[in-house]
């Protein structure tokens, strides 16, 4: 018993480290000047291959009807077309922990949503948990001396909107379901329509690209991260049948820790005070914020990169 406990958290500090290091991965990428829309659709179509061949073997029993095409367009749309164009578009100006820190707000961004929509009860808790997470914004947006340059503060909203949207999608799957898709045939039919939808807006706003030959860094690092993102995705969902959902949601801690250290490492990034008391705010509402009890499998309420 002992053994295994040992081996998920491993898995899950794997799990939080992999999710982590997208975050720069993606700050290298849009750095080079790809634009959101080519991005994203590169993304979802690496994504959406590699699942493939990961799931081939369950592809011919992907059920197509009007209510499973209806959960593929709404997560294409509010789990990844939004929030990653915003996202990216904020994650060029921002640095990359701070990113990291801000996705942290899911949770307690979902939680007041939750109430509106009747999937959750009150709690004083978890509504501690929330005013946490409130000062942690604040104390990235307020002081002059958080953030390396003030401009940036004007970015801080863009970012905020793609926690939004993944809050959304937690609580429409949890209100509504996934018309008995598996979270797997959810990924990837979203991928896939993901892929049709921003091929068409990449094309027409200009932002669609071809990497070619010789390839640049950001070439790498977007592959890198679509892949990352499947993989460890796929893993969550298998940690969350294995040892429970609020054992699998401690993710988030170590995703958004991880983060702030991988952006440390890989781009040099250093922190003011402010920002470290931020990140303190975050974990300590996050741990308000999320359930004691565990619940059942909603595998869109934790989510590291869109």
């Amino acid at each position: 018993m002992i053994g295994e406990r040992w081996r998920l958290t491993a898995f899950l500090l794997l799990l939080g480290c992999g999710w982590g290091l997208t975050q720069p991965l993606i700050k290298i990428t849009v750095t080079a000047g790809y634009q959101p829309l080519g991005l994203i659709f590169w993304q979802m179509l690496i994504g959406a291959a590699l699942l493939g061949i990961l799931r081939w073997k369950q592809l011919g029993k992907l059920p197509f009807t009007p209510k499973t095409l209806g959960v593929w367009l709404i997560i294409a749309t509010i789990g990844s077309l939004i929030p990653n164009t915003t996202g990216y578009r904020a994650a060029f100006h921002l640095p990359s922990g701070i990113m990291s820190i801000v996705i942290a707000t899911i949770p307690m961004i979902a939680f007041p949503i939750a109430l509106a929509l009747g999937n959750d009860r009150f709690s004083l808790r978890r509504l501690l948990g929330i005013a946490l997470g409130l000062i942690g914004v604040g104390f990235i947006a307020l002081p002059e001396a958080s953030l390396p340059e003030r401009a940036m503060i004007t970015f801080l909203p863009l970012a905020l909107i793609a926690p939004f949207c993944y809050a959304c999608e937690g609580n429409i799957v949890a209100r509504w379901g996934t018309a008995g898709l598996d979270p797997f045939q959810v990924l990837f039919g979203a991928s896939v329509i993901g892929t049709l939808i921003a091929l068409p807006l990449a094309v027409g706003s200009g932002q669609f690209f071809i990497p070619r030959v010789p390839f640049i860094l950001a070439d790498y690092t977007m592959t890198l991260s679509a892949m990352i993102h499947v993989l460890v995705y796929s893993g969550y969902v298998w940690l969350i049948g294995r040892a429970g959902a609020v054992f699998a949601g401690q993710v988030s801690y170590i995703v958004t820790g991880s983060g702030v250290i991988w952006a440390m490492l890989l781009l040099g990034e250093s922190y003011s005070m402010w920002v470290w008391l931020a990140l303190l705010c975050m974990a300590a509402g996050l741990a308000l914020v999320q359930p004691r009890l565990a619940a059942p499998a909603r595998v869109s309420e934790t989510r590291a990169d869109g």
